[in-house]
């Protein structure tokens, strides 16, 4: 089926970046299709913890997050592998709250907006001619002048695309796995803590109602030496930190099984691809132990939508518009994942991570510099 409407805008992926750029561009007047490939609402993998950065941002979407109640995060906690621990007051902090329940409010709101969005619509090929974008998806062809990636980490959409990311698969110690739990367990509202293990960090704070996040990075090779079970990694690997033992052991879980992710890469993607625009994991995935991606991808959004251009059958405007994304995109961004990439590094070897907590134990000065690098201002 070919839909006849060409929009100004079509979001491929309605996750923070997607959705609240479907908002912002409806909200400025302009025709927006956005093209989920789940049903909302739905669990990411992801630690659900958001920076205050991006607070008064999700507010101007339409959300309120003061009548949520959503706990504000105002202290890190990081351990060593062997359970040496470092406590810090976190600059700016942040807050919790599930993706299964902001999702499905973002999405609703694009529906009040004016946003045509579909969901359980898998999009197959995107192809950019005569300077329109022709989408073929599940739920048939649509046309579009801009056409922007917001489908995360991964997608088919990535190869169809030819990526460079894509045509080479790394194995072992490069090649992460993500895998998350919502848990109940006594633990302090305004806490984020970083546990370290072999190879690894897992993360546990509070998200909206009586629920914590449990989430963790590990290798594939991690996975490989404990014949690919999950349990037994964690049994193996993860319990090796006295604090992951005492959360694993006290908690009540809340899933059956854990969600996981595989294939998760760090390397740099560019940010604009066959003229489709790249905005969150579609334009460069930020070392989960910094945090702060979903701020990142909504920052973004932000970005876009107040350059988004009216004239928007002009060539020449396209390619301004994607200089000057280009250059805001860099400015806000690379220095912020290039840090995320070298921090990680720190991290994981039992020796190494135990020395940089004990190296930053007597200067928490130092500390919170090196946290605010990987948080931005207010947008």
């Amino acid at each position: 089926m070919t839909h006849t409407i060409v929009y100004d805008a079509a979001i491929i992926g309605g996750g923070l970046g997607g959705l609240t750029l479907a908002i912002k561009l409806a909200q400025k007047g302009h025709s927006v299709l956005l093209l989920e490939k789940e049903t909302y609402p739905f669990h990411k993998v992801c630690g659900e913890y958001i920076s205050l950065e991006s607070y008064d941002f999700l507010e101007s979407c339409g959300l309120n997050l003061s009548d949520l109640q959503v706990p504000i995060i105002t202290q890190l906690g990081v351990s060593a592998p062997n359970g040496t621990y470092l406590k810090s007051e976190l600059p700016l902090g942040g807050f919790g709250i599930s993706r299964f329940t902001l999702d499905k409010l973002l999405f609703d709101l694009c529906l009040k907006t004016g946003v045509i969005a579909l969901q359980n619509c898998k999009v197959n090929t995107v192809e950019f001619n005569q300077n329109l974008f022709t989408i073929q998806s599940s739920e048939g062809l649509f046309k579009a002048r801009y056409t922007f990636g917001a489908y995360g980490k991964k997608s088919n959409l990535d190869i169809h695309l030819n990526r460079d990311f894509t045509k080479e698969i790394k194995q072992g110690k490069s090649n992460y796995i993500g895998v998350k739990y919502h848990i109940e367990i006594p633990f302090p509202d305004n806490l984020i803590e970083l546990h370290n293990f072999e190879d690894g960090y897992c993360g546990i704070s509070k998200i909206d109602g009586n629920k914590y996040c449990l989430c963790y990075l590990s290798t594939q090779e991690n996975l490989s030496k404990n014949s690919n079970q999950i349990k037994e990694m964690e049994r193996n690997i993860l319990f090796k930190n006295p604090y992951l033992k005492k959360i694993f052991s006290e908690a009540k879980f809340l899933y059956q099984k854990p969600l996981v992710i595989s294939q998760v890469r760090f390397e740099p993607k560019p940010v604009i691809e066959q003229h489709v625009i790249m905005l969150g994991d579609a334009s460069g995935l930020i070392a989960p132990l910094c945090g702060n991606g979903m701020s990142m991808a909504m920052r973004a959004a932000d970005i876009i939508s107040k350059i988004f251009p009216s004239d928007l059958e002009s060539e020449k405007v396209r390619a301004d518009f994607e200089r000057q994304y280009k250059k805001l995109w860099k400015a806000n961004f690379s220095t912020r994942l290039a840090f995320g990439r070298s921090f990680q590094k720190l991290f994981g070897s039992a020796k190494i991570t135990w020395l940089v907590i004990v190296l930053l134990k007597p200067f928490p000065s130092l500390l919170k510099k090196l946290i605010r690098l990987s948080h931005g201002e207010k947008f």
